[in-house]
């Protein structure tokens, strides 16, 4: 019984972080219901800042989101994301009216237009730390609404998650020619299925062979049409291959990057590591530190190609992440072994013993570098 009670309460501590609010709107002159999920770190850590991902028909499309991001984040395989979603039950197509001349938002679809950019999003960036990144998704209905805010010079999200959408009229040729003017890095994301609604699949196929004719680099684009899936299965299939394509530079160093990507190198192994990690930041705006996994890989890579002077680059890069730890030092300490310099070796895993632990380097197993180094000067 104690351990089912310790059990409940783990579960009940992690998820707690998601709450549902009334959100006063002006624009809409109403108030409007609001799911909030916050990482179940974000009070344990508060300078941190996180993705924001905003969620259009939030009251089905909240769970599985934010129970893909949960399970992504456990591996680290995706960033700790803030997840809003908007209750639209009772007005998705008030919400999303446009004018069938001018193919814009129109009467309630204006308002709701304006009610995301001009209300809920400055009142969201004002109450919690959000990261300079910013994805909107949306499905059918909403999922064409949502490529409104691409016709803006600059768009206020930097990627969009468009699951079987239903657009508005030109919307197949706008789009495209917002993505190829854009100096702005955008992802894009849509899906279908063989087994999706008719009258959305071809208009669908239409703007992703539009879409691909784009010679634009900042465009990153993505198209899924999942076969044995119908209209709302897609959903369930899409979810995860969005993420994955919009954080992919986020995910550490995979056995298959290491064997294709870094080892293969003749060259550069601390630079493959600084443009990533440069990626993360400039793509995601996440700054994180190097993780310890990929220093290994790095290293690996270094020893696997008789490469030792690259790791005196790699221990700057370990100084400057875990300046307290003994990472830097023993970094230092194994170029000197490989290199024939035991001296400077002892030396070096002598001053890694002096510091804190990390990951599998011990105290004990530098003692014993230390030991095994001085006996080769000692010989000498």
């Amino acid at each position: 019984m104690k351990q089912l009670f310790v059990l409940l309460f783990f579960t009940f501590s992690m998820f707690s972080q998601k709450t549902t609010e009334s959100f006063t709107s002006n624009k809409l002159g109403t108030t409007r219901e609001i799911t909030v999920g916050l990482p179940s770190t974000y009070e344990l850590n508060p300078t941190k800042k996180y993705p924001l991902l905003i969620l259009l028909d939030g009251e089905y499309l909240f769970d599985p989101f934010y129970g893909a991001l949960d399970y992504g984040t456990y591996w680290d395989d995706l960033p700790e994301t803030i997840v809003i979603g908007i209750n639209q039950r009772n007005s998705r197509m008030e919400d999303c009216r446009f004018n069938n001349d001018n193919g814009l938002p129109s009467g309630k679809g204006a308002d709701f237009f304006e009610f995301i950019g001009g209300e809920l999003l400055p009142y969201i960036e004002k109450k919690y730390r959000i990261a300079p990144f910013k994805i909107i998704a949306g499905h059918d209905t909403t999922a064409g609404f949502l490529n409104f805010f691409l016709y803006k010079d600059n768009p206020l999200f930097d990627a969009y998650i468009s699951l079987s959408p239903e657009f508005a009229p030109e919307m197949e040729s706008r789009i495209p020619e917002k993505l190829a003017q854009s100096k702005k890095a955008i992802f894009y994301y849509q899906s279908s299925a063989d087994g999706d609604i008719r009258q959305l699949r071809e208009p669908i196929k239409n703007l992703d062979a539009n879409l691909k004719t784009i010679a634009n680099s900042n465009i990153d684009y993505k198209y899924d049409e999942f076969q044995n899936a119908s209209h709302y299965s897609l959903v369930l299939y899409s979810i995860p291959s969005a993420l994955y394509q919009i954080f992919d530079s986020y995910k550490p160093i995979s056995s298959s990057e290491f064997t294709e990507k870094i080892v293969t190198l003749q060259s550069g192994y601390v630079d493959y590591l600084t443009n990533k990690y440069d990626l993360i930041s400039n793509k995601l705006g996440l700054k994180i530190p190097v993780r310890l996994n990929d220093f290994k890989a790095i290293e690996a890579a270094i020893l696997k190609n008789n490469a030792y002077n690259e790791l005196d680059k790699l221990a700057e890069i370990a100084d400057k992440n875990y300046p307290k730890s003994m990472l830097a030092s023993y970094q230092l300490g194994l170029m000197y072994e490989k290199k024939g310099d035991a001296k400077r070796a002892a030396n070096k895993y002598q001053q890694a013993s002096q510091l804190e632990e990390i990951g599998n380097l011990t105290k004990d197993m530098m003692f014993d570098k230390y030991d095994s180094m001085k006996s080769l000067t000692q010989k000498k």
